[in-house]
């Protein structure tokens, strides 16, 4: 079955999987029914989940349940079922990992992780792939910005919000402490053992501990083609070797508040295996990447009408690169950079009227950057961001806007530093329900957004250019989102689509030179597109039924910066015209069984679309099967099997990075 099959497939589901229905019936012989009982009093502690239906702004959701279900590897894996994500994937499990939204370049989306950004203000791009999935409660993607007021001012600032929710703890009544152990194996080596732990500290303080290590090979079969000629390869270079931990104290305060203190520690080494040419496959660079943030939040209710968020962050950063060749003069070539980043945020959110509600946040940021590399500027940049947002709910209607503004003060101890910015950028999107009797909406919105050139933009050696504009970027979205409990033997259906228009000026690239490229604002670019999704529930009969999702997704992204170059109104390199996803769950009492197919129609890797810079599409699908056992004392224990690219499909989704064939992965899991 080729890849037009399952885009097709795809507009009969949804990205987001549906919670399943709960049923409740008076069997023969019960002789509770018809009186009144008391019930023992049970805490039940979740999220909640975004309105994907009535907000304002397009957004998309899993859980850590669904993603366990349908056997998602990674967190690069989760994201690509999202439609509107344009998913960076260099191969492996050390392959760097990025995420942009519809086309605006991953400097422009956001990665939230517990309510607070994760920067990088060396590259502006966020490798997701370093976050493991095993704890994840919830994960969203907002196209706009997330529905919550409160909020920080530089979530607002973003095109797009990847929000990672960790899951914290809660216990059964007569336990004041929980573990989980989890062990999961498979093809090219891979491993990856975790625990963690859960503790009561008093009535009003939990503690959360976990840590995991990963390591693999990766050194897995891919078909090298040159010309009619195949042959028979193996991946090489590609080990990882990462271990991360992190603790959590959560304390609920006697006024309705809550306190909370995260840190994360994280280091990897790995090989980076490089592209893949001819008569060239090997490669010898390594990079050993080092992390650590301390992060706290404070959430407290001021009165009736107040509520006050703050937040406070301390991120280090080091990495280190090193390759070996003849092309050095010394045979060996070293990079080592250090980023520190310092920032602060407090939102209030006032509601003086019925139905009216106003936030306001402000967020200081101090980064610094050194490294090794010849000439380094020591770049300095102090920044603060402001945002004001307004909503009002009326009857039918509700209306989100917002301002933000920008201000940043660049210093070096080397070379010219730029010129002091600021700039404001406005976003409006309304919601308004078409039919009284129907979940009928439509969501209109508009929004303006820009991201900063990076001090690799700026300062790196060479290619740096310290007198870049930001890159800025307007957002349209006009779309229809419908619900409805059930319909026929269908149930929990829910269907949006949405047509959007990005405009990109002023793009940062990369720009031939005399003698050598250099950065340069030499970009515009327009996107337009339609995202559809679609999800239904179908049961079976009692504890058993079958969960469909799916999406869709058509773009057009063209280069139109200059009218007389040769890639002028083609599409940009890495965007496929049409992508989706399906995945099909069948829950019954005895085992769980998961289908997901990820599809990818044909793109360019180079600026003008000729037939020799094309890739083909790809479609990759994946099975699971999952059994959970009780066991005595109230622990449980899961089994889970997968197989990942079920048909062994030759694929890849960065030119010359091939993609790992037919895998398996199981793991066991313990929770007592």
């Amino acid at each position: 079955m080729g890849t037009k099959f399952f885009l097709c497939l795809a507009l009969v589901g949804s990205c987001g999987l549906m919670a399943p229905d709960l049923w409740a019936q008076s069997l023969p012989g019960d002789t509770i029914s018809g009186k009144t009982h008391r019930i023992d009093d049970v805490n039940v502690t979740a999220r909640r989940r975004p309105a994907r239906i009535t907000s304002t702004v397009p957004v998309q959701w899993l859980t850590g349940e669904e993603m366990e279900a349908l056997g998602v590897q990674d967190m690069a894996d989760a994201v690509r079922r999202f439609s509107g994500a344009n998913v960076k994937d260099y191969g492996g499990l050390g392959g760097l990992k990025t995420v942009s939204v519809r086309n605006m370049g991953a400097a422009h989306t956001a990665v939230s992780y517990d309510g607070v950004a994760v920067s990088n203000c060396l590259g502006g791009q966020v490798d997701i792939g370093r976050f493991s999935i095993n704890n994840v409660e919830m994960l969203s993607l907002s196209i706009g910005q997330p529905e919550e007021m409160l909020q920080s001012a530089r979530l607002y600032a973003s095109a797009g919000v990847l929000s990672i929710e960790t899951e914290k703890p809660h216990f059964r009544e007569d336990r004041s402490s929980a573990w989980r152990a989890r062990l999961q194996a498979g093809s090219f080596g891979y491993l990856t053992p975790s625990l963690r732990y859960w503790q009561q500290l008093g009535g009003h303080t939990k503690l959360s501990v976990e840590g995991s290590i990963l390591r693999g090979d990766g050194n897995y079969p891919f078909t090298l083609t040159n010309g009619k000629q195949q042959t028979r390869e193996k991946r090489n270079n590609s080990a990882i070797c990462s271990y991360q931990t992190e603790a959590n104290l959560y304390r609920s305060l006697t006024h309705g508040g809550e306190l909370s203190l995260k840190t994360y520690y994280y280091h990897s080494k790995r090989g980076l295996p490089g592209a893949v040419t001819l008569y060239n496959p090997t490669s010898k660079e390594k990079l050993w990447d080092e992390t650590f943030f301390a992060q706290t939040q404070y959430l407290s209710p001021l009165g009736e009408k107040w509520s006050l968020k703050a937040q406070a962050k301390y991120t280090y950063g080091w990495n280190r690169t090193r390759d070996f060749g003849t092309q050095y003069a010394d045979g060996v070539y070293e990079e080592r950079f250090r980023q520190e980043e310092l920032y602060g945020s407090v939102a209030l959110l006032y509601r003086p009227l019925q139905g009216l509600s106003i936030s306001l946040a402000q967020d200081g940021i101090y980064n610094h950057m050194t490294a090794s590399i010849k000439e380094c500027s020591f770049p300095t940049r102090y920044s603060s961001l402001t945002a004001l947002h307004g909503r009002y709910e009326w009857n039918r209607l509700r209306i989100d806007g917002s301002l933000v503004h920008t201000a940043t003060w660049e210093q070096v101890k080397e070379g010219d530093a730029p010129d002091n910015f600021h700039r404001l950028a406005p976003s409006i999107a309304l919601n308004f329900k078409l039919l009284n009797s129907e979940d009928l909406f439509l969501r209109v919105m508009y929004k303006s957004t820009f991201r900063l050139p990076t001090f690799n933009d700026l300062y790196y050696f060479r290619l740096g250019n310290h007198n870049l504009k930001p890159e800025k970027a307007d957002e349209f979205n006009v779309g229809i989102t419908w619900s409805r409990t059930s319909l026929g033997p269908w149930k929990n259906l829910t269907l949006t689509v949405d047509g959007y228009f990005n405009q990109v000026t002023d793009k940062i690239v990369a720009f031939p030179g005399t003698f050598v490229w250099k950065m340069a604002n030499f970009g515009k670019v327009h996107a337009s597109g339609i995202d559809a999704s679609m999800a239904a529930t179908l049961p079976l009969g009692h504890r058993v039924q079958c969960i469909l999702s799916g999406a869709y997704m058509w773009q057009k992204a063209i280069d139109l910066t200059d009218p007389t170059a040769k890639n002028y109104k083609n599409q940009l390199p890495y965007t496929p015209q049409h992508s989706g996803n399906a995945s099909l769950l069948l829950e019954t009492p005895w085992l769980n069984m998961a289908y997901s197919a990820v599809a990818v129609g044909e793109r360019y890797f180079m600026a003008q679309n000729l037939r020799e810079n094309r890739i083909d599409g790809y479609v990759e699908q994946s099975i699971t099967l999952s059994r959970s056992f009780c066991l005595r004392g109230g622990s449980t224990c899961t089994l889970r099997a997968e197989c990942i690219n079920l048909a062994d499909t030759q694929y890849d989704v960065v030119k010359y990075y091939p993609m790992p064939g037919r895998s398996w992965r199981c793991s066991i899991e313990w929770k007592f």
